[in-house]
């Protein structure tokens, strides 16, 4: 029963981990925004390629073998060995695209929310408390003054218990 507790409480802070809840996050908007991005690839990027030849790049590719055939009626490949290097361009730019909308529309705004809430969390947070250094500084200077007889003279780290013993 308590493995279980231990698996469960390590999933938990699995999950409650930033990384993970960004990863998510990428992957919902990654997929919201395929349709919009492959438009975009097909309504704006083959064209603008396309000037250069064919509109679709998947009709890119080139032959690695001296006898490359097609059938012009139905453009199969009927002889050869064809590397379709306009696919995997199409691919990269649908990548490239959906990568950048994502951190521009996601990532960016969410990272500059947090340095503003940890810049905010700072100011209001106002002086820190002494460590425990420096309260065990002030206390051994406290106990050397009360050993000689001298009244306490607070060392540049000390604060608190120094005050308290010139007040007594």
């Amino acid at each position: 029963m308590s493995e279980s507790k231990g698996v469960l409480q390590g999933f938990k802070e699995f999950l409650m981990r930033g990384n993970v809840i960004e990863l998510a996050v990428a992957v919902v908007v990654g997929a919201a925004f395929t349709n919009i991005v492959n438009a975009v690839v097909k309504g704006i990027i083959n064209p603008i390629v396309g000037a250069l030849g064919s509109q679709n790049l998947d009709h890119y590719q080139s032959c690695l073998t001296a006898t490359c055939a097609k059938d012009p009626k139905t453009g199969a490949f009927t002889d050869g060995i064809y590397i379709l290097w306009g696919s995997v361009l199409s691919a990269a730019l649908t990548f490239l695209i959906t990568a950048a909308v994502v951190y521009f529309l996601m990532i960016l705004p969410i990272n500059k929310w947090k340095e503003r809430q940890s810049a905010r969390q700072a100011a209001e947070a106002g002086p820190a408390d002494p460590t425990e250094i420096e309260l065990l500084t002030e206390i051994r200077d406290a106990l050397l003054a009360q050993r000689t007889g001298s009244p306490s003279v607070p060392s540049p780290t000390s604060g608190t218990i120094g005050t308290q013993k010139t007040h007594e």
